[in-house]
């Protein structure tokens, strides 16, 4: 049954009819009987999904619209909002996934009326025992009359689930949700979330006071009778992580809503284990009603220090021995205004080890963000000795630099010796285990870089040596494989073809990427710097791209200008956001060919729109020349030899780069010597 309400932009419309946007606003042009719009703003407006679903299937241009985008416009078309509806499918899905024949039974009504009173009845006999009898719970069973305008969502995703599944069908909307709205919520990484797990080890009780979309609590490991309690500010952020956890696993899930420093839910709490993401720089988290709680015993944070504040509640819902890992502002490891916090911690074994991650590891992406990993203090004496751990150079720049298979493997072999001894071997640049007494001095600054010995400059002289040889090795190369001169000629006047053409026409596939999930993604960033997939992609609930060799990969921001050709290498890899990935049929196109002819810099512009800040590339739009297959070879040929020679620059530099600081690292550092 289609909701009537349902309304849809122009860019969701692109996305139902499998073309680009600038497509739906020449349709709007172009075609008198396109529907009217019925809602959004004169420069965004939004239609009537009926309409949009008829008068595309009227033109050829569309025969159903897919049960998966259906959904998904019923979700952000819902009258109460999209979170409401994310709530309503979770309880639906979580219904049908612990009662599916009742669910069977209840659905087969074509009455909404009869549907939405009888699901209602279900699930407050069902949401209550499952998310505790304890207190209030974070997700109540809604009322018929909530109900009764979800229904045909509700249909509609319970019949995606016997696709999907119920897990994999909440995963995507989702992800969906959290993908339009980026600015609404701070996310953790799958990755870091993990990592964090592992640090904290095995836990029968997890705490995450923080819990935001439920990321930390997803990544722990089930154990049998194990119990995860969650607490948000925003009440349809612990709804949303009590169902999306419940879904995912048979522990007792407690979510609460409220502020944890102010209404602290879980007060009787004593957890074996705490992670938390907690929110950075607050000033106003309660630090002059909170001045005599009794969890600041180490000290009462200053306005400015929240993040000590939640260090101390955390630790405060530990029982004795149990292992908190929170994601901290580098600052608070050198604040003054810290300083005697971080002075009680060290002095009393609270903290246990400050892990400094790369940039790009989380929200803000800009700084290198780090991890604490504390211990509440039992009877045993406190280990005299403090882990610092600096991965900074196992990432880049920007999102998807980060190595995370090198990051979390470089922290386990450092943390795991030390957690069971409480010393670890020196790995210069990367890890020690330092005296605490040597850190309470005046600042207390507990930054690792400022304490870790240096690596060996370039990995030494004669690593330096080696880099030397390799980049006199890469700059023959690059001499080798300088281009020849060309002849001028007359442009030739070629028959031209558009990408989109020759897709209809099915010369070539055309597929956008950013599903997953995957643990090896080609980023756009990757395809713009030349260098391998680094990236990572989340659960979506969708099936990742996966690239080929022969493939072309197209950035769609940034100016175009750029066409990567698929290798072995690279092959396998997942097709990341903002990349549409092009497959040719080798019967009608050479790869090489194709690829080179959409780096032309007249072809990119005129296949580009432009808005304030920045460009973005129309792939169907971009031209080609119609040439037999045997000339398309020749110019091939050429172009794969230009591409040989930029990857030889590339190399050239980085290379360069690299022995030019371990010379001004070595020489500074005296194991280089200036004769």
């Amino acid at each position: 049954m289609q909701d009537n309400g349902t309304e849809v932009t122009a860019a969701e419309i692109a996305r139902l009819a499998g073309v680009g946007r600038a497509a739906v606003s020449n349709w709007r042009r172009r075609h008198a009987d396109f529907p009217r719009p019925v809602g959004g703003t004169e420069t965004s407006p939004s239609f009537a999904l009926t309409d949009v679903e008829e008068w595309l299937r009227k033109q050829g241009k569309l025969a159903e619209v897919p049960l998966k985008e259906r959904v998904w416009q019923q979700v952000t078309g819902h009258p109460d909002g999209p979170v409401t509806a994310l709530v309503h499918t979770g309880c639906a899905l979580l219904y049908l996934h612990d009662r599916p024949l009742a669910w069977l039974e209840s659905s087969a009504t074509d009455d909404d009326e009869q549907l939405a009173g009888g699901l209602a009845d279900q699930l407050a006999q069902l949401l209550g025992p499952r998310f505790g009898p304890d207190g209030e719970p974070a997700v109540c069973a809604p009322t018929a009359a909530e109900l009764r305008p979800s229904v045909p969502l509700l249909r509609g995703a319970t019949e995606l689930a016997a696709d999907l599944g119920a897990r994999q069908t909440f995963e995507f909307l989702l992800a969906r949700h959290l993908d339009a709205n980026p600015r609404q919520y701070t996310l953790t990484p799958g990755e870091l979330a993990e990592l964090m797990a592992e640090l904290a080890g095995p836990a029968r009780t997890v705490f995450d006071p923080a819990c935001g979309t439920g990321a930390l609590l997803r990544a722990v490991a089930p154990r049998p009778g194990q119990e995860l309690h969650g607490q948000d500010s925003a009440p349809e952020l612990a709804a949303l992580t009590a169902l999306r956890l419940a879904l995912r696993t048979k522990s007792a899930i407690r979510t609460a809503a409220g502020d944890s420093l102010r209404a602290d839910a879980h007060a009787h709490l004593r957890a074996e284990a705490v992670l938390c993401h907690p929110p950075f720089n607050e000033r106003n988290w309660g630090h002059d009603e909170l001045a005599y709680d009794a969890r600041w015993e180490y000290g009462f944070p200053a306005r400015t220090e929240s993040e000590l504040a939640w260090v101390q509640h955390a630790l405060a819902r530990l029982e004795d021995g149990g292992t908190a890992v929170l994601l901290m502002p580098p600052a608070v490891a050198s604040r003054r205004s810290g300083r005697r916090i971080r002075a009680d911690l060290l002095r009393r074994g609270a903290l246990r080890a400050v892990i400094a991650l790369p940039v790009g590891a989380a929200p803000p992406y800009n700084i290198p963000l780090h991890l604490w990993v504390l211990r509440r203090p039992g009877r045993t004496p406190a280990p005299p000795e403090l882990l610092l751990v600096d991965t900074g150079r196992l990432g880049a720049e920007g999102r998807g630099g980060v190595d995370w298979a090198a990051v979390t493997a470089a922290v386990l072999e450092a943390w795991k010796p030390f957690d069971r001894t409480g010393e670890a071997v020196a790995r210069p640049g990367l890890s020690r285990s330092m005296p605490v007494i040597e850190l309470l001095d005046d600042d207390v600054d507990l930054a690792p870089a400022r304490h870790l010995p240096p690596p060996a400059a370039g990995g030494g002289a004669a690593q330096l040596g080696t880099v030397r040889e390799r980049l006199g090795e890469t700059l023959r190369l690059t001499a080798d494989l300088t281009p020849p001169l060309a002849d001028e000629t007359q442009p030739p006047r070629w028959p031209l073809t558009t990408v989109g053409e020759l897709a209809r026409g099915g010369a070539l596939l055309l597929r956008t990427g950013g599903n997953g999930p995957h643990a090896r993604v080609l980023t756009d960033h990757d395809v713009l710097a030349g260098t391998a997939p680094s990236g990572t992609l989340a659960e979506t609930g969708e099936e990742p791209v996966l690239v080929e060799r022969g493939d072309i990969v197209v950035p769609v921001l940034g100016g175009g200008g750029i066409a990567r050709v698929v290798d072995e290498d690279t092959a396998g890899a997942a097709l990341g956001r903002n990349l549409t990935l092009l497959r040719p049929d080798p019967a009608a196109l050479d790869a090489w060919f194709v690829a080179g002819f959409l780096r032309g810099t007249a072809n990119s512009r005129q296949a580009s729109s432009y808005a304030s800040t920045a460009s973005r590339l129309d792939v169907r739009r971009l031209q080609l020349p119609r040439l037999p297959l045997e000339q398309q070879r020749r110019y091939g040929e050429r172009f794969r030899s230009l591409a040989a020679f930029e990857d030889a620059l590339r190399e050239a530099g980085r290379l360069g780069t690299r022995l030019v600081r371990g010379m001004y690292d070595g020489l500074t550092d005296g194991t280089v010597s200036p004769d």
